[in-house]
């Protein structure tokens, strides 16, 4: 899209705003000039640039998955104020 082939507006109105005259010449100055840095953007050879997704290459930090035991039933229960069976009592919620 050239700096001039875009509509205010439209653009505003894609955005939900709603804006008095003076700000849609403000804005639509900028944008225009924002536009036109983006074409010149478009000039500059890349042709040796490896696609990247970031600037920097990303590592997740985490442990290892490992399995390791839980806590016993009896222990995970101990301050339950109702149960039954090995289970939680809740109340009813849905009728």
């Amino acid at each position: 899209m050239a700096a001039n082939d875009f509509d205010i507006h439209y653009v505003a109105d894609l955005a939900r705003l709603q804006l008095t005259p003076e700000e849609e010449q403000r804005l639509g100055s900028q944008l225009g000039n924002i536009l036109g840095y983006v074409e010149q953007l478009r000039t500059v050879d890349v042709s040796g640039v490896e696609p990247t997704s970031h600037a920097f290459p990303l590592v997740n930090v985490t442990r290892p998955d490992v399995a390791r035991p839980g806590i016993p039933q009896e222990e995970a229960l101990q301050n339950a104020p109702l149960k039954s069976n090995g289970l939680f009592i809740v109340p009813k919620i849905v009728e």
